[in-house]
């Protein structure tokens, strides 16, 4: 367990420990400057190799501020908040708790969206950001929501997201199926993603120009329902994101390399 030397550091243990689990200690030890220093979620390495060292059972990541967690199963692969999702939407169906459907954000690679259908559990995308994902629960009286960082917001138990609560909700179906980690994640085929930033000089209109909007076309044209393409502003730096998702990586990274070329084009951006 990584506690990414952050606000969790100390009652996190305790309550994995008093429930039985046999827990071994990594970024517990804040010193006020260190907190998400080579640990935490944005750090999943240390925990890779911590865990495969000891030949745990699971690995699990908080960061700082306790309401994010990432996971890592006994292969040493990572399991991000898409993979939470899941894993909590096919329990809770299971148990018979399942409110509605599950949201998710722009971010939330399709093959969730996917995974789900084939559970006959509804789907839909906030923008990206918790408090969006939140708002779109409240308004359709659903139960789950999260974003692929690992940020999950479970309404029948906490009214924010906790990154303990997720964590002991994703150890509950592991003893509710008897099944590790890996075998619980083997029905989300994720589709191969591309994400790329541009930078921008300027605020640009993505739906205004006729070259990103011509690229956009052609892009879902060669993905042909089979994938999705996602162009949105950085609500914090000048970049443009590309996101391109389909099921040939090939195909994914052409395609996302001419969409970069558009957004460059309508920036006046040399190439």
């Amino acid at each position: 367990m990584d506690c990414a030397n952050g606000a969790i550091y100390q009652v996190a243990p305790v309550i994995f420990s008093d429930l039985g689990a046999e827990v071994v200690l990594m970024g517990d030890e804040p010193d006020g400057f260190n907190i998400n220093e080579n640990c935490g979620t944005t750090y999943i390495d240390a925990l890779r190799e911590k865990m495969l060292a000891e030949q745990a059972d699971v690995g699990i990541a908080f960061d700082g501020d306790g309401d994010r967690v990432i996971l890592v199963d006994s292969r040493g692969r990572v399991i991000d908040g898409d993979d939470v999702l899941y894993i909590m939407a096919h329990y809770l169906k299971h148990k018979n708790r399942l409110i509605g459907g599950i949201v998710g954000t722009a971010m939330t690679n399709f093959g969730l969206e996917l995974a789900l259908k084939k559970m006959g559990i509804e789907f839909v995308r906030a923008q990206v950001g918790d408090r969006y994902v939140l708002k779109e629960l409240a308004e359709r009286n659903w139960m789950l929501g999260g974003e692929t960082s690992g940020h999950v917001i479970c309404l029948d138990v906490a009214t924010s997201g906790d990154g303990i609560i997720s964590a002991l909700q994703v150890l509950a179906a592991m003893i509710c199926f008897d099944k590790s980690l890996d075998e619980l994640t083997q029905g989300l085929q994720k589709l191969p993603q591309i994400l790329l930033n541009v930078r921008t000089q300027e605020r640009i209109d993505l739906e205004g120009s006729l070259d990103i909007q011509t690229a956009v076309k052609k892009a879902n044209a060669q993905l042909n329902g089979k994938g999705r393409v996602l162009l949105r502003l950085s609500g914090t730096e000048p970049l443009v994101r590309v996101m391109v998702e389909g099921e040939n990586l090939k195909q994914v990274q052409a395609i996302a390399k001419e969409l970069v070329a558009a957004v460059k084009m309508s920036c006046h951006i040399v190439v």
